[in-house]
């Protein structure tokens, strides 16, 4: 007796004698060349004719197994595709059904070794049979998809065609077949609009075909072969429809080298060619794997799973390697872009590779997915170091709007538009499996994003504290705070950021800012202020004269040197302007009605007095204008 293994490999070497010997005498000598160049292809073993009849057989066997030997031997030797002919496929299907029976009801008998050895003669046919029908099988597949009728013109520089649609609706979002530009045409879909679609890329002749053979080889044995054969051919067709979809086949290594611009551009790519895998591809291999397949539920699942892995592995090896690469914060958004995507299609993903076979593949897409989740964290962290490690070494020109603060406050606005999904990064723990897009709105106060948040204002501010005290004037110290502080508060009361951080927090840097304006007040403005100020007794007409004078040194020297100083935001400049004007006006008009009424000094006003109330209030007007145009808000 011999092993499975040689006995495919003897059948091989009597098919290959029967395919390329032209009579009954070639094929001997074929024989004869293998028995001479390997002992394992002993004339003995290799000879497949029948003795004359064995009387020691049952007649009946040996009688049925010569007519089929002679019947599938015929086809064995064909040089033509059997299927090209309905009858011959028929009848070459009958007799592989017919061998089948036999070995099926004389199994039992095979002690008898006259039995036995028919049945092993039998088991050689069916061998040779199955060879032949593996390839027939990939024949179909290749023909199936080669004649799939192209009717669409070309359109946009690139050629199209029709697919099988579920229906007319389907055929009208959908974008058809591309061809190469040299006179090979291979079925790919197109990315859509609507995903609702199943795509058939062999014509339901070729399927049944196909079943049709799948079921005999099955039963036959040789379900691995038939599976392998199967989706050899679907996965190339998988692959070069990521590849037409611009999807490059791409090293975690070449991944974390490109630069960042051409990696935005791969991921918008990556981004359309998951969702068409996942929402159109994988199904319609799916629905094509249990047409092929149908009753064979293992053989499908197994042969779904062998066409789809590679593609599979592809798409997530290429997230993969973007979730381990730089964490740089402008990276943030586009990798949000691809959590999210996953995220979507993880429904697909446990409805399309719900078998057992792809259980391994289902795992990876989450534990990516998670990885992502993992990243987009990590990114925080960065952005958390670089505002650590902005220096406080050069002064803003004027206190204006640091830099600093511009980019963190639309940095987070702009990350604020995604804000169920960072919730949902940040907050991942509690999510219930299976459930990958529900957020209750609600926790949203009291949520881990809500104290990452706080926590990046917090050490933005202690930045812009520890950048205020480089400034010489404590004025211009708090100018420089009021400008920062009041652009946070706006930036987070404009954006999805107030509804992240909260009510309270917006009112407890309200507060702040104005105590930044109260300190700016006192440190500009209390001793101008104090130069004005009278005992309740009389003063003497040259006290009176020293005090006016020491004002309007004072006042003369505050408004040249803060009208080159900025304040960004216009109502906060005039709010500011009227601060200052309530507690210097009337002082000033108190101290001048006193110093008209001595009569000393009544008839030389116009000496001394340089300002009238209007004036004064027209200079205050003019402080904080020096370069405010260049340091707008933005």
């Amino acid at each position: 007796m011999v092993d499975n293994g040689e006995e495919k490999l003897l059948a091989m070497a009597r098919h290959i004698a029967k395919t390329m010997g032209r009579n009954e005498s070639m094929a001997d000598d074929i024989l004869q060349i293998f028995s001479n160049f390997d002992a394992r292809f002993s004339l003995e073993k290799l000879s497949d004719k029948p003795d004359e009849l064995d009387p020691r057989a049952p007649t009946a066997l040996q009688r049925s197994l010569k007519s089929l030997d002679r019947r599938i031997s015929q086809y064995l030797a064909a040089d033509h595709p059997i299927w090209a002919d309905s009858a011959d496929s028929s009848a070459f299907l009958d007799s592989i059904d017919e061998l089948m029976g036999i070995i099926r009801d004389w199994a039992p008998m095979a002690r008898d070794k006259s039995v036995a050895s028919y049945l092993a003669r039998a088991d050689d046919l069916m061998q040779q049979a199955m060879f032949r029908v593996d390839q027939e099988f990939r024949s179909l597949m290749d023909r199936g998809g080669e004649s799939f009728e192209l009717t669409r013109h070309f359109r946009n520089g690139e050629s199209t065609g029709d697919f099988c649609f579920d229906s007319e609706e389907d055929e009208e979002v959908a974008e058809g077949i591309l061809g190469d530009g040299d006179g090979i045409q291979i079925p790919v879909a197109q990315p859509v609009t609507d995903y609702n679609i199943l795509i058939d890329a062999l014509p339901s002749g070729t399927i049944n075909d196909l079943h049709e053979i799948a079921k005999r080889m099955v039963a036959a044995g040789f379900e691995k072969e038939c599976s392998h054969a199967y989706s050899s051919c679907r996965r190339e067709f998988l692959e070069e429809s990521l590849s037409r979809l611009g999807l490059q086949k791409l090293s975690i290594d070449e991944v974390q080298k490109m630069q960042w611009q051409d990696l935005e551009e791969e991921i918008e790519r990556w981004m359309k060619a998951i969702t068409l895998s996942l929402r159109i591809l994988f199904p319609s291999e799916r629905r094509l794997c249990e047409r092929v397949f149908v009753g064979l539920s293992t053989t499908a699942d197994l042969s779904f799973m062998e066409v789809c892995r590679g593609s599979t592995i592809q798409l997530l090896n290429f997230a993969d390697a973007v979730a381990i690469g730089s964490r740089a914060p402008e990276r943030l958004f586009k990798i949000l872009d691809m959590f999210e995507t996953l995220r979507d299609l993880m429904p697909e993903f446990d409805s399309v590779f719900s078998d057992q076979y792809c259980l391994l593949l289902r795992n990876e897409a989450i534990t990516i997915w998670k990885r992502l989740g993992g990243t987009i964290k990590g990114i925080f962290m960065e952005l958390e170091n670089l505002i650590r490690r902005d220096p406080a070494k050069t002064p803003v020109p004027g206190g204006g709007l640091h830099p600093i603060t511009r980019y963190v406050m639309n940095y987070l606005k702009a990350a604020c538009k995604s804000r169920q999904t960072l919730e949902q990064v940040f907050d991942e723990p509690a999510l219930p499996s299976k459930d990958y897009t529900k957020f209750d709105d609600r926790a949203a106060a009291s949520s881990s994003l809500s104290v990452q948040m706080d926590w990046i204002m917090e050490l933005l501010e202690s930045n812009l504290e520890a950048k205020s005290k480089i400034y010489k004037d404590l004025s211009l110290s708090s100018v420089f705070l009021m400008n920062n502080g009041r652009y946070i508060v706006q930036k987070v009361k404009d954006s999805e950021l107030g509804s992240v951080l909260g009510d309270d927090w917006i009112r407890k840097h309200s507060v702040k800012n104005r105590q930044y304006l109260g300190n700016y007040l006192k440190s500009s403005w209390s001793k101008v202020v104090g130069a004005l100020k009278m005992d309740s007794g009389t003063l003497a007409p040259s006290a009176m004269k020293e005090k006016l004078q020491s004002f309007n040194m004072q006042f003369e020297e505050i408004c040249q040197t803060q009208s080159t100083w900025v304040i960004f935001e216009n109502q906060l400049r005039e709010e500011t302007r009227i601060s200052v004007a309530k507690i210097l006006l009337p002082a000033y008009q108190k101290f001048i009605g006193r110093y008209q009424s001595l009569p000393e000094l009544a008839k030389r006003t116009d000496r001394y007095l340089k300002y009238t109330a209007e004036e004064m209030e027209s200079r205050i007007t003019e402080l904080f204008e020096g370069g405010s145009s260049g340091s707008g808000r933005r």
